[in-house]
């Protein structure tokens, strides 16, 4: 499905260890600021318990998962819209993700080189807004001289919609707030997917913490929650250099041992990939059998023939119905035949929404 969350931070804050954490890909790591230049990409797998479930319970040849795309995108310093440090590549590389994954350093350590010479998270998110907030504002002043003229024309029916809302983008950016804060009708949700504007972009803040922060926070995290409380983000408060210590260790026994000695269920890793996969509005539906267990990507709200082409596009051209079994359903009757016998199995045409967890099966003529 090629949707990417793209990791952004200042200099130094951690977001290649982070990356390293989450992919097999390993990106180099240092303690001097630009160390990534060009954007790492890494194909991350998506943990689901329900995986396991249909594992034990069908005993498939192969169990597939379904992935997301993490982006590691270069550190950003004052000045990046007008070019500074590696301003124009940065811009131009979270412009193409989906959503952003933005780390903030909140931890102390005389050892790692702040680009502003002192810990303060709450500066630091102010600098990437203020710097994405600018760029955005030059999108918007230059759609509004556009549109000025089509509205005048009145050639264009949806040019005033348009403008009204660029309109109220400009005042919010002009007051130093993100785009997302601003709420929007459905009818002006449709007009902003054409705008690309960075900060409407869905945000997770990841607050890089010392080990011993990791389970009760600090006075960093607390800060960050209260400047982010108005733009409904999710914060996640993660160990990096923890993470990194546990993707090392070579199987699952050592790993919970690790995680239990810091009272942890999962790993701070495990809890930002389902925020990423969820922040894009993605879904999980499964194909269940004795060749293949395998998860599914589809978009919250998909039809069946959307979720179908997923899969293969002539499933969607020659769509007919989908055969659906609730996932709770199957795992308590243990089988397809058990669920068709038992009336759990349902006959959903092409208006039918699917749900996550669905166990699907298509049936298309081609």
């Amino acid at each position: 499905m090629a949707l990417q969350c793209g990791i952004v931070g200042l200099p130094n804050v951690g977001k290649s260890t982070l990356f390293n954490c989450l992919s097999n890909a390993k990106a180099q790591s240092a303690n001097f600021p630009f160390c990534t230049i060009e954007p790492n990409v890494g194909v991350i797998t998506v943990p689901d318990n329900r995986l396991e479930v249909l594992n034990e319970i069908e005993h498939p040849a192969q169990v597939i998962p379904t992935t997301v795309e993490i982006v590691d995108i270069a550190g950003l310093v004052k000045g990046a819209s007008k070019g500074e440090g590696l301003g124009n590549k940065f811009l131009a590389n979270i412009r193409e993700t989906d959503a952003i994954i933005h780390v903030l350093r909140c931890f102390d350590d005389d050892n790692i080189t702040h680009v502003d010479g002192s810990v303060d998270p709450v500066r630091d998110k102010g600098v990437i807004d203020t710097e994405l907030q600018i760029k955005d504002l030059e999108t918007v002043e230059q759609r509004i001289a556009k549109c000025e003229k089509q509205a005048i024309s009145g050639k264009d029916a949806d040019a005033k919609k348009l403008l009204d809302l660029l309109l109220r983008y400009k005042e919010a950016l002009n007051e130093g707030k993100n785009l997302r804060t601003v709420e929007l009708t459905e009818a002006e949700q449709k007009l902003d997917k054409e705008l690309f504007l960075l900060t409407r972009k869905p945000v997770i803040y990841v607050c890089n913490v010392d080990e011993g922060s990791v389970n009760t926070g600090n006075a960093y995290v607390e800060a960050v929650r209260e400047a982010v409380r108005q733009e409904g983000a999710q914060v996640l408060v993660i160990a990096a250099q923890t993470e990194s210590e546990i993707a090392e260790l070579e199987t699952y026994e050592e790993r919970k041992m690790f995680l239990d000695d810091l009272g942890l269920k999962e790993s701070g890793v495990a809890q930002l990939i389902r925020a990423a996969y969820s922040i894009l509005n993605l879904r999980t539906f499964f194909t269940v059998g004795p060749k293949e267990v395998r998860a599914w990507t589809f978009h919250a709200g998909d039809k069946a023939p959307q979720a179908a082409g997923v899969i293969h596009t002539d499933f969607e051209k020659g769509f007919i119905r989908a055969e659906v079994i609730k996932y709770d359903d199957y795992v308590a009757l243990k089988s397809e035949a058990a669920c068709r016998e038992a009336g759990k199995l349902g006959i959903e045409g092409k208006d039918y929404e699917v749900q996550d967890g669905d166990i699907m099966h298509f049936r298309f003529n081609v």
